[in-house]
């Protein structure tokens, strides 16, 4: 799994899972339940995750929705 976006910020992550879900990119949203160990702070960010096989497709979506400065760096090709 590739890490698509890390953000603090609830509604771009909202966002960007309904933007997966519309184009049925199967996706992986870790730390969520972090917020009730930091009281809701808002301090740990979330992190949503792609299989590898979507992430050019994840990536094109993000920047077509213009949230291509959020996304995390892509994995390096080796």
């Amino acid at each position: 799994m590739i890490e698509l976006i890390k953000t603090n910020n609830a509604v771009t992550l909202s966002y960007v899972e309904a933007l997966l879900r519309d184009s049925n990119i199967p996706f992986q949203a870790l730390d969520l339940n972090m917020s009730t160990l930091e009281g809701s702070l808002g301090i740990l960010p979330r992190r949503i995750l792609v299989d590898e096989e979507y992430e050019d497709q994840a990536r094109r979506l993000m920047e077509d929705a213009g949230l291509a400065h959020e996304t995390s760096a892509p994995k390096k090709s080796k």
